[in-house]
């Protein structure tokens, strides 16, 4: 009743209520997303890497030791001239000297880096293995990254065992030494 003898144009009027986020918030909350999801790339990008380098690295300590093990069981005291030849099997049935993943191609490719494994400086035709095929006296196995965001060193290994690592797409060379260093 009494709000009849009040005017119109003097009622108070209730205000609406308003439901949602405005646009600032929205973008305010966007941006942030953003920013963090841009800090957790790049340390996910670098873990990567790092897990490439170790593969990389395992990999080339796996082919010296399985070098060593084709010299002594197959090789006559000289060792394999490519991967090829060291992952083929010295007999019927036998298992070869390195895994398929690596003694399935002359320069195989592994978790962002590319093998070789070639005669080594020095090196001279050895006698022929127990499969028949050509050995050397030497050899040098390398591991290069395929791109930046695969790994930042390169490595490698020759005859006498010693693991050499690089910074950068080029690997260390024989006869090894500066920029190139020791693996610890």
């Amino acid at each position: 009743m009494f709000r009849d003898m009040v005017p119109f144009s003097m009622r108070v009027r209730p205000v609406p209520q308003e439901d949602g986020f405005t646009l600032i918030e929205l973008l305010i909350v966007v941006a942030l997303i953003a920013i963090i999801t841009a800090v957790a790339a790049g340390g996910l990008l670098r873990a990567k890497a790092a897990a490439n380098e170790a593969s990389a690295l395992a990999s080339i300590r796996v082919t010296s030791s399985s070098q060593k093990a084709y010299a002594i069981a197959c090789g006559r005291g000289a060792f394999a001239p490519s991967y090829l030849v060291l992952g083929t099997p010295p007999g019927v049935g036998e298992a070869s000297f390195i895994s398929e993943d690596l003694g399935s191609a002359m320069n195989p490719m592994k978790a962002g880096y590319r093998f070789s494994l070639v005669p080594g400086a020095g090196s001279a035709a050895g006698p022929t293995d127990c499969n028949g095929s050509a050995t050397a006296t030497a050899f040098i196995a390398t591991a290069v990254p395929l791109s930046i965001s695969s790994g930042s060193r390169s490595f490698a290994v020759n005859s006498n065992g010693t693991l050499w690592q690089q910074s950068g797409g080029t690997a260390p060379t024989e006869p090894f030494g500066p920029p190139s260093q020791v693996v610890k």
